[in-house]
């Protein structure tokens, strides 16, 4: 059977990485993914790591989606797009708050067009406020987040990014699932609606789970954040790192086992959890200077025998071929047209019905503008005009998968 998705078609305005890897979502879950593109088209095609023509960003990104090239500043563009959103299920745009409505693709011409759409917007700080229209990059949503300070450990230590667009991509998960949500209210109600998602919104929202402990009780909130430890769960080896979590009195006795340290158990410091806990810093102390001496295999093999949960630090590479990986079948290889040979993760969810599919790559710019508006009820002379105007362009290489 085909995707879960299936039958669902997104108009899709986005760029760069939020809105992009939410659409991928949803094409990868079967949905006819257009993505609209200006003719400079979406930036993350001209970045670096390149080849064919292709960057690994985009094809990282936008794969299992055709695209269509209209200019919006063109009002051949605009009507071309509002004929196209007719027969949408899905709009969704990421251009700061305010440029939709300039552009004439805001929510109510849109809606007008179609009333039972699901319009999506995300944007960065929010849709009002005092940084609404500021620039937005990945950086500046991890700062005002307090991401950064979270990955310090405490207040007082220098802020420090993730060391990966975390905003980005957890906005682009959230949003997918918020459109899906959206999608199914309207099977039940027969109404579209509007979604609105902000980087900034759903950071603070992933970080109070589990990060915000001590600013949940009103009025005993901490005037500052200390470290909840002095290193992380990482601990070096004679020749390389592992990471060790232990939570449970039965964990804790069977670290001390493993590596031969039943002094562990006669210290009150660390009695129960509670403690443990406590005295975070003089534990985990502890158990960097009595894993230190072992090589990682070694102390792999005597943790696991115990039953201490652990495993291994993997660099990127190693992570690709590690057996766990291998059996979990995460990484595939496709073959592009222009691209080659590409290495990337399938969609993590599998679903047992409904199963998603690598349908084709990423596509080329404008590969297949004049295939979609043929479907969208434009006659060959119509998209003769859109083209020889400028509000539309289809690639000169033709069409692609």
């Amino acid at each position: 059977m085909p995707g879960p998705l299936t039958g669902i078609r997104v108009i899709d305005l986005t760029t760069m990485v939020s809105g992009p890897l939410a659409t991928m979502v949803l094409a990868d879950q079967g949905a006819d993914v257009i993505k609209v593109e200006s003719p400079a088209g979406d930036h993350s095609r001209r970045v670096a790591t390149r080849r064919g023509g292709f960057s690994a960003s985009f094809v990282n990104n936008n794969r299992n989606k055709r695209s269509v090239v209209l200019n919006l500043k063109d009002p051949g563009g605009v009507d071309a797009l509002k004929r196209m959103v007719a027969g949408a299920d899905v709009f969704i745009q990421n251009f700061r708050p305010g440029v939709a409505d300039r552009l004439g693709v805001g929510e109510r011409p849109v809606r007008i067009v179609n009333p039972r759409i699901v319009h999506a917007s995300i944007c960065g700080f929010g849709f009002e406020g005092p940084y609404v229209h500021k620039p937005v990059f990945d950086p500046l949503i991890q700062a005002v987040s307090s991401l950064t300070t979270v990955q310090a450990g405490s207040d007082d230590r220098r802020p420090r990014l993730v060391r990966t667009i975390l905003p980005d991509k957890l906005s682009a998960i959230q949003a997918s699932q918020a459109i899906a949500a959206a999608l199914y209210a309207r099977e039940r109600t027969g109404k579209g609606q509007h979604v609105r998602l902000s980087m900034l919104d759903t950071v603070v929202f992933f970080l109070w789970s589990s990060d915000m402990g001590a600013h949940t009780f009103v009025g005993d909130e901490s005037e500052t954040e200390t470290a909840q430890s002095y290193i992380d769960l990482v601990y070096e080896t004679a020749d390389g790192y592992v990471s060790i979590a232990v939570m449970q009195d039965k964990e804790w006795r069977a670290l001390a086992e493993a590596v031969d340290r039943l002094d562990f158990l006669e210290d009150e410091r660390f009695a129960t959890a509670e403690l443990r806990d406590i005295n975070k810093d003089a534990r985990t102390a502890l158990t960097q200077k009595a894993v230190r001496p072992y090589f990682t295999d070694d102390l792999l093999r005597r943790l696991e025998a115990h039953g201490v949960p652990c495993a291994p630090v993997l660099t990127r590479r190693e992570m690709i071929s590690h057996p766990q990986i291998t059996a979990n079948g995460i990484v595939m290889e496709t073959e592009h047209p222009q691209a080659g040979a590409l290495r990337q993760a399938r969609h993590p969810a599998v679903f047992s019905d409904t199963p998603v599919e690598m349908r084709f790559g990423a596509p080329r710019h404008g590969a297949h503008t004049r295939t979609v508006l043929s479907e969208c009820g434009f006659g060959d002379d119509e998209i003769g005009a859109l083209e020889a105007s400028g509000a539309a362009v289809q690639n000169s290489e033709g069409e692609s998968p």
